[in-house]
C-alpha cells in the first residue's frame, strides 16, 4: 500500500548519501555475480524510496517493494518495460536472500547496462525535485 506522508528532503539526502557507499562497493573487483545484483537491487530501491518521499508518499506492508517499483511508472522517464525489469530484479533478490539461490552470471552480464540506465534515471529525477 501506498500512503501520503511529510516530503523529506533531508531522509532523502541521507539515503542518496548511503547509496554513494553502495556505488563505491561496485567499483571493487567482487567476482560474484549475486551479490553485485543485490546491491543494485538495494540501490534502485533506495533511489526508489527517496522519489517517493519527494512525492510525499510511502510504499507500506508486504507488497511494498512491488508497489513501489510500479509506482515509477508514474514518472515520465521510465517505461513498462523498465519496471518488468525491476520487477524480475526484485523477484531475483528476493530468491537469493531468502531462498540463498544464486544469480547466474549472464544475468549480471545481460542486465548490468539496463540498472545503471535506470540509476541514472532515478538520480536525475530526483535531483530535478531536490
Amino acid at each position: 500500500m501506498i500512503k501520503k506522508v511529510f516530503k523529506d528532503k533531508e531522509k532523502v539526502k541521507s539515503l542518496l548519501k548511503l547509496i554513494e557507499e553502495r556505488e563505491k562497493f561496485l567499483e571493487l573487483d567482487i567476482k560474484f555475480p549475486t551479490i553485485i545484483v543485490e546491491t543494485y537491487y538495494e540501490i534502485i530501491k533506495e533511489l526508489s524510496v527517496a522519489s517517493l518521499l519527494l512525492d510525499g508518499l510511502k510504499a507500506i506492508g508486504e507488497d511494498a517493494h512491488k508497489e513501489m517499483l510500479d509506482y515509477l511508472i508514474n514518472y515520465n522517464e521510465f517505461s513498462a518495460s523498465d519496471v518488468v525489469l525491476l520487477q524480475d530484479l526484485r523477484k531475483k533478490r528476493n530468491k537469493s536472500m531468502y531462498e540463498g539461490k544464486q544469480i547466474e552470471p549472464n544475468y549480471l552480464e545481460n542486465k548490468e547496462q539496463n540498472f545503471k540506465k535506470i540509476i541514472s534515471k532515478l538520480k536525475n529525477n530526483i535531483k530535478t525535485r531536490l
